[in-house]
């Protein structure tokens, strides 16, 4: 109703203008039969009425629809008053909503093989540092070493790189089966041995009871603690052990990795899930890239589980991961 007035301010104003006229005109040339000159304008008044209410009521619908915001974009489809104004408004949103999924489509199809050269460029990156980190054997220390190290960061990289590429179709991605949390954890241990030896922290493993298993995917499990671990020595500060507890509360299995060392400041807290964010200690930890905690979050979110954190700065961090049911299997 209020579009429709806001449309039709400017005839009104003109017709009410008009009847002043008129009335006007009449008076000064002598006609002085008020009454008459009253009927007149009602009359004029009456037709406008008429006018706009009919107006208004044969393109109800058409007023409603451009008041109310879409709220999907199948709603484009809705057909209004069979007048011109409406189908023309009716072929236009159709028309740009199937202009709006071709350019949909194209960024889809663009976007798709940009991930597929990604993903094939990480794939293809691995077999060069292969060939490095097998070179390096046969080098004297202390240059073996830091060319293995140097490998290991890009590694490391290069399945950060990976695993956002994977994340868009994180649904298609998924292997759901049960996963025992301390097989897990040993394989996580051995893969980052060498990097416990080099930076001088070593894990402690803490399992209230055997068997302990949940439902979940295995391969992003295994890079979630992965790199909830890759922080807690990231961020150690000197302290030379990290806690990895699994346990049972209420019902459900937990996986905590906890750490000794610098702690998130308060004011970082709210945002360190946040993609690209480092905050204080990001910058000056140079290696930081924002992007560990984000794919951990949306990994954790699409898996079903939950994850939580609590952080004293000075005394350390614990990330823990809550998983919503498990299973009691016999320990192998």
């Amino acid at each position: 109703m209020k579009l429709f007035f806001k449309e039709h301010s400017l005839l009104i104003a003109v017709q009410v203008l008009q009847f002043f006229i008129i009335s006007m005109i009449y008076w000064l040339d002598g006609y002085r039969h008020i009454s008459l000159i009253l009927y007149t304008v009602f009359l004029g008044i009456f037709f406008l009425g008429c006018y706009l209410f009919y107006h208004y009521y044969s393109r109800q619908k058409f007023y409603k629809r451009l008041s109310k915001p879409l709220e999907s974009l199948d709603d484009s489809f809705q057909k209004t008053e069979q007048t011109p104004v409406s189908e023309a408004l009716d072929h236009l949103l159709k028309n740009q909503y199937r202009l709006y999924q071709n350019q949909i489509k194209i960024l889809e199809h663009q976007q798709d093989e940009h991930l597929k050269f990604m993903d094939q460029w990480v794939h293809q990156m691995k077999t060069p540092l292969s060939v490095i980190e097998l070179t390096a054997q046969t080098l004297d220390e202390p240059e073996s070493s830091s060319i293995r190290e140097e490998t290991e960061r890009i590694k490391t990289g290069l399945n950060t790189i990976l695993y956002m590429a994977r994340l868009r179709s994180i649904e298609q991605d998924f292997h759901i089966k049960p996963v025992q949390l301390s097989q897990i954890v040993h394989e996580v241990n051995r893969e980052n041995k060498r990097f416990y030896i080099r930076n001088k922290v070593y894990p402690k493993l803490e399992i209230q009871r055997d068997g302990i298993t949940v439902e979940t995917d295995e391969k992003w499990l295994f890079f979630i603690l992965s790199q909830l671990i890759n922080n807690a020595v990231k961020y150690s500060n000197g302290n030379t052990s990290i806690i990895i507890s699994i346990y049972e509360k209420e019902g459900e299995a937990v996986l905590e990795v906890t750490d000794f060392g610098v702690g998130i400041p308060e004011t970082d807290r709210r945002r360190i899930f946040d993609p690209f964010y480092t905050g204080e200690n990001g910058r000056k930890f140079r290696e930081s890239t924002g992007m560990g905690l984000y794919l951990t979050k949306e990994a954790i979110e699409h898996l079903g589980h939950q994850i939580e954190m609590d952080s004293e700065v000075g005394a350390g961090t614990t990330f823990r991961i809550i998983f919503s049911s498990t299973q009691n299997l016999t320990s192998m």
